[in-house]
């Protein structure tokens, strides 16, 4: 007999898709929607249900897992499930949607459904940790109530930081997109200048390589800026989108390094760099290929 809670996965983009394969792979019963079906096709195939509504998936579900592209869309979702909901469900956003989406979010569900347990925990990781269970969940909201989350959490990640009530998730993923964004640019600048001085991108890791700089996120990216291939891990639109966020929900001029980063990839965007993955801001900056 399966003891694991039903799941719903509303959003089967890259992180969700991931989320679902997951559950599906480790026993769940999964019920997955789109907006655009093919998505979840695959999935479908290996034993999930593919809704063609947000509601009749979230109905089949204990708990329902929103990976949404933005604030916008989520509330929209939210409103469309809400009377679909089980009676004492968990409704787990984990989307980077900022800090006012989220706080509309969570008063939304409170005021409609207050037997609904709202969860806020966006994740740390890009899709190839999220199709290996290793993101890092940034959990908030009430864990005594969330105790059916615990097994899934345990198939998709590799581990959950509660970081206290409702809202304090978000919070703290745009406090880590913002140095992973800075992080980003600084060393796409620095291998530039590094090939300024006729030095390699391996060249740069091996200085950096068992010092305290050696982050192994730069590693990932010294690799990915010396391949060439920029298939995304996360979109440099997305990566805008989330210091936009920062930007928003941060003091006025508090930012002024991140306020300048997102002025200059916002012209990468535009240029057509905006679906590749957020290293290729070293080919927008150097022009090479």
């Amino acid at each position: 007999m399966n003891l694991h809670p039903s799941v719903a996965v509303l959003g089967l983009g890259a992180m969700g898709h991931a989320f679902a394969a997951n559950l599906v792979k480790n026993q769940f019963q999964v019920a997955g929607w789109n907006r655009t079906r093919t998505r979840g096709e695959d999935l479908a195939a290996s034993g999930m249900t593919l809704c063609d509504t947000p509601q009749q998936a979230a109905e089949q579900a204990d708990v329902v897992l929103a990976m949404l592209s933005d604030g916008a869309t989520t509330e929209s979702v939210l409103a469309q499930i809400i009377p679909a909901l089980r009676q004492n469900a968990i409704f787990c956003q984990m989307g980077t949607i900022g800090v006012e989406a989220t706080d509309r979010l969570i008063a939304q569900l409170a005021e409609a459904r207050p037997d609904v347990v709202y969860i806020d925990a966006p994740v740390s990781g890009t899709k190839a940790p999220a199709e290996n269970a290793q993101i890092l969940i940034l959990a908030s909201g009430e864990q005594q109530r969330a105790e059916k989350l615990e097994p899934v959490f345990a198939a998709i990640s590799k581990g959950a930081r509660w970081l206290g009530a409702a809202g304090a998730g978000s919070r703290m993923k745009l406090v880590v997109n913002a140095w992973l964004i800075a992080m980003m640019q600084g060393l796409a600048e620095s291998t530039s200048l590094a090939q300024q001085f006729g030095f390699s991108a391996e060249d740069l890791w091996s200085v950096l390589e068992g010092g305290p700089l050696a982050a192994p996120y730069a590693k990932v990216k010294l690799d990915t800026i010396k391949s060439g291939d920029y298939t995304p891990q996360m979109q440099l639109v997305w990566a805008l989108k989330d210091a936009q966020l920062a930007l928003d929900a941060a003091e006025e001029h508090s930012m002024p390094g991140l306020q300048n980063i997102a002025q200059l990839w916002q012209r990468a965007v535009e240029a057509g760099y905006g679906e590749r993955d957020l290293a290729v801001i070293y080919r927008f900056l150097t022009g090479k290929e």
